[in-house]
């Protein structure tokens, strides 16, 4: 059987690829393997579903909700909320497994569905191969009593706002905040936990229609969150994506902070408290190298590890690292959340602004971001990439000629036929200068 998941749950084209037929399947599949796995032994199951704002994500949330309750898995809708909020409210329900139904920063016509196991975490990739291997199989469907009974939870925002507001200790009073919130799942939790927080809050993008999500706005869209902060004379501005998962920043006077930079405030001010375990930060081999740079001299370390946002949550659960994320602003603190969570990555770096009294223009100083240029070479044979010797000569060549004042990443894509070439150098000439010689030897050597 193809695989069905993806790197983050199962995602496609709402009611093209992602059917209702195959969430309800799916949701049965699920079910039955961590029944098969012993997990609901001793206690009627319960599950939490929430969804974004997609209007795909209706028919979608009905269909994960039958699969469950036909199982005999009684169902708590959630209705609209970010994912993390479902990841906390599946920890703090104390539920069997949860169901977020989103595509994140994808455009609106897709979908998706991801599982989270008891605790709020992802589900392990072993599960995932079970329940692919569980579709459309027959099996003995629950009668009577034993079906699944469906409710929908009265206050998820309320009691995620009080959690989120709950980790900070100093309040936001004085600093104005715009917050773009995508017209995604954070349309109400977002702006009510600033606001909560003692932040004056100028929330724009917050009238979702099922349609609009995502639309020219949000994290992959700052335009809009560059003109209000200037208009409206804010302290700083956020950017969500549809699923709160992730934000980008905006200083005083427009300028963007990504997720290296807000890493890097994070840090350091965790440094300084004590929260930051084992003094380290986890990172991808995307972070710039001024991020790198910055760490160092502040005495932080930093472990880098494979693009994706399930290796640098690997690294953290493994070793037991309290910080870590991706620069397109994907940052888990895993004190209090057990994935990336856009509104509590804000919420920290305004207490930091307010601990301090710097602006974030200030803090996000510290990282001098170094000129990359990315390169993707097409329609050549990318296994060979790790393997040719000429093109490693090349690449250490180049290397040697940068010394630390730069830095190559040459990888194949994990999707498409093609290899990537990432160059950071001095200057923007350089950096490109760089990743076209390289890229030219790409070519050559791997050619089909």
């Amino acid at each position: 059987m193809p695989r069905v998941f993806g790197t983050d749950g199962v995602r496609g084209l709402a009611n093209g690829q992602l059917t209702a037929e195959l969430a309800l399947d799916l949701s049965v599949a699920a079910a039955r393997v961590l029944a098969d796995r012993g997990e609901f032994e001793g206690h009627r199951p319960l599950a939490v579903v929430g969804r974004d704002t997609r209007i795909s994500g209706q028919f979608l949330e009905h269909a994960v909700v039958a699969g469950l309750a036909a199982a005999g898995v009684d169902v708590f809708r959630l209705r609209v909320l970010p994912t993390p909020a479902v990841a906390y409210m599946t920890q703090a329900l104390g539920a069997d497994l949860g169901v977020v139904i989103s595509a994140s920063h994808n455009p609106m016509p897709d979908n998706g569905i991801k599982f989270l196991a008891r605790g709020g975490l992802k589900l392990d990739d072993l599960v995932e191969k079970q329940i692919e291997q569980h579709l459309d199989e027959d099996w003995d469907r629950p009668l009577g009593g034993q079906v699944g009974r469906v409710t929908p939870y009265g206050t998820p925002v309320e009691e995620y706002v009080e959690h989120l507001v709950g980790t900070i200790d100093k309040p936001l009073t004085g600093i104005k905040v715009v917050l773009d919130c995508a017209h995604g799942a954070a349309y109400e939790a977002g702006p009510a936990a600033l606001r909560a927080a003692g932040a004056e809050v100028i929330a724009i993008n917050v009238e979702p229609d099922g349609l609009n999500i995502n639309d020219g706005c949000g994290s992959t869209h700052l335009e809009p969150l560059r003109a209000a902060v200037v208009e409206h004379g804010a302290d700083v501005g956020f950017a969500l994506d549809g699923d709160a998962d992730r934000c980008l920043a905006v200083d005083h006077e427009g300028n963007d902070v990504d997720g290296d930079q807000l890493m890097a405030v994070l840090a350091i001010g965790m440094a300084e408290t004590g929260h930051l375990a084992k003094n380290t930060v986890v990172a991808t081999v995307m972070s710039n190298l001024g991020f790198v740079h910055a760490m160092r001299a502040a005495g932080i370390g930093v472990r880098q590890t494979k693009v994706g946002d399930r290796y640098v949550l690997e690294a953290m659960r493994v070793s037991g690292y309290s910080l870590g994320g991706e620069q397109s602003g994907h940052v888990i603190m895993s004190e209090y959340a057990t994935t990336g969570d856009g509104i509590l990555t804000a919420l920290h770096v305004l207490e930091r602004m307010a601990a301090t009294g710097q602006s974030l223009q200030s803090l996000a100083s510290v990282v001098t971001r170094l000129p990359q240029v990315l390169v993707n070479v097409p329609d050549v044979d990318k296994t060979r990439a790790d393997e040719d010797a000429v093109l490693a000569a090349a690449v250490a060549e180049e290397e040697a000629v940068l010394g630390d004042t730069g830095r190559i990443l040459l990888r194949p894509s994990g999707t498409e036929p093609l290899v990537r070439v990432m160059v950071e150098a001095a200057t923007q000439e350089e950096a490109r200068s760089v990743a076209e010689r390289l890229a030219g030897v790409v070519r050559r050597q791997l050619a089909l």
